[in-house]
């Protein structure tokens, strides 16, 4: 799939610059919003977090993680589905880092995070839906900008996303017009 154009970026960015976006004000507006029913919790130094998003899906192996958060974030939020496996970590502080660093929204993780204490300094949201001190093996497996199945809901690349306290939710990039 193409990556998501700098027209659809530069006019998602205008649309929510103009107010402070939330979940609530989200759903409110879009009545096809789908709303993921996991208690998804925020490790990041910030709460809030909404734009296009690019997908991972993977089996216990961030190397598609790393790979994607050293690469420019062009204002999206990376999405990824470890299929709620808590058994190791998608992103520790390293990888946090890297993703503000490379320009990313923020990090929504169907799966587990680790290093907690530095991921709350980094200035992006960070959710996941659990935390666990052990590392991933990288094997090099995992799918990058492919339509995915998260927790039930299905996600395209370019779709919003937007998380906060009271929780996560997508949108059809075709159906967002902003709040």
């Amino acid at each position: 799939m193409a990556p998501v154009s700098l027209a659809t970026i530069l006019t998602f960015m205008t649309v929510t610059r103009a107010k402070s976006t939330y979940t609530a004000d989200l759903c409110d507006a879009h009545d096809n919003a789908q709303v993921v029913n996991a208690a998804f919790l925020n490790y990041g130094g910030r709460e809030l977090c909404v734009g296009p998003v690019e997908l991972i899906s993977t089996d216990n192996d961030n190397s598609r993680v790393s790979e994607t958060v050293r690469q420019p974030g062009n204002g999206q939020i990376l999405v990824v589905d470890n299929s709620g496996s808590t058994t190791c970590a998608m992103v520790g502080g390293d990888l946090g880092r890297a993703a503000q660093e490379n320009g990313w929204l923020g990090i929504i993780v169907n799966g587990a995070i680790r290093d907690v204490v530095e991921l709350r300094k980094v200035p992006i949201p960070i959710y996941a839906l659990g935390t666990c001190p052990r590392k991933s093996v990288k094997r090099g497996i995992g799918v990058r900008g492919e339509a995915i199945e998260f927790v039930g809901i299905s996600v395209n690349p370019g779709d919003i996303a937007a998380a906060d306290p009271d929780g996560v939710i997508f949108i059809a990039a075709a159906d967002y017009k902003g709040v």
